[in-house]
């Protein structure tokens, strides 16, 4: 049974969370405490395997007692709640430490936490979860085959996916011959501040995706929060809201296999960053099974071995990599 500690300052929303995870027979409300100061005082005397901490509080507020937190209790992870307008204060958070995100609910509450029920219980269980141990395996090296057309390189995440990414793509330096194609599990309203704060670091020209967007050398697009995201044989962004995969939307599965489908393999590379589910192997397998190239995150450095790890069991992969080593060496593999 996983014991949780809930900190937000609305009593009412401390109910509503206290009522979705008691329903789950895996977990189990410890506690609730109504501001960071009263979280902590908590976490001195209860033992807790997870912490949600909303972003907004009095006296004491999240990002204040998210660093206090990571600093006595490393060992715990964290899930912030968030308003769609603390999009900055979400990445801080996240730079920080913060295992993860949820959106706090607004308008017609009913509505709102229903589509968050099952999100929130899934974050909360893979934060806890130890995740299984990959078999070590050697792989040959591969360059993408030069040709008159340019590398396309797909990367899927999810959990820990911001801290990832950000790693990676702070290592893409300028002029990069191939175009990129980034899925990352992430509710709307935040992936058009993720895409400018990797476009702020990388030698890439990143955005968010949009109808009709077309893939070019150098560039990166980002699908946007709640919309599947597709590349048709023109190389053009197909944005669509079809049901969820695996649970999410956007899904790496998707892009993935529609990268597969209309391009040649020898073009294509894949990337599984952390992340929790399965999301990606399938997308992945569709690469490599087409002649592509496929990289997963190591477990030693992911967050979350849920997604790395299911691309590997399914053996749609060449290399596996620490997140400092990959953006080196999709450069050295797009540059041949």
């Amino acid at each position: 049974m996983l014991k949780v500690l809930i900190c937000d300052d609305s009593a009412f929303m401390r109910k509503i969370f206290s009522d979705t995870i008691e329903k789950d027979a895996e977990l189990k409300v410890a506690a609730t405490a109504y501001n960071g100061q009263d979280a902590l005082r908590k976490l001195k005397k209860i033992d807790v395997d997870l912490l949600m901490l909303d972003v907004e509080m009095p006296k004491l507020n999240g990002l204040e007692t998210l660093e206090i937190v990571k600093d006595k209790y490393p060992e715990i992870p964290v899930i912030m709640v968030s308003a769609l307008d603390n999009r900055e204060t979400v990445f801080r958070a996240l730079e920080l430490g913060a295992f993860d995100f949820i959106p706090k609910p607004s308008g017609s509450i009913s509505l709102n936490i229903d589509s968050i029920k099952e999100e929130l219980l899934r974050k909360l269980k893979a934060a806890a979860d130890s995740n299984g141990r990959l078999k070590n395996r050697k792989h040959r090296k591969k360059s993408i085959q030069k040709s008159s057309d340019f590398p396309i390189v797909a990367v899927g995440s999810s959990s820990g996916g911001p801290r990832a990414l950000n790693k990676l793509f702070a290592d893409i330096g300028e002029n990069s011959p191939a175009a990129f194609v980034i899925v990352q599990h992430m509710p709307a309203g935040f992936t058009e501040t993720l895409a400018e704060r990797l476009n702020n670091i990388s030698g890439l020209k990143i955005k968010e995706a949009a109808e009709g967007d077309q893939l070019q050398p150098g560039h990166g697009l980002l699908a946007p929060g709640d919309y599947h995201l597709e590349i048709d044989e023109q190389g053009r962004v197909r944005l669509n809201q079809k049901e969820r995969l695996h649970g999410v939307r956007p899904c790496v599965d998707y892009m993935m296999k529609s990268l597969a489908d209309h391009f040649s393999g020898e073009r294509l590379l894949g990337v599984i960053l952390t992340g929790m589910g399965h999301d990606g192997a399938e997308g992945m397998s569709a690469i490599v099974n087409n002649g592509g190239y496929g990289i997963i995150e190591s477990k030693e450095t992911a967050l979350v071995y849920g997604m790395p790890s299911a691309a590997a069991k399914a053996d749609a992969y060449h290399e596996i990599k620490r997140i400092d080593e990959i953006g080196s060496r999709i450069t050295e593999i797009v540059e041949g």
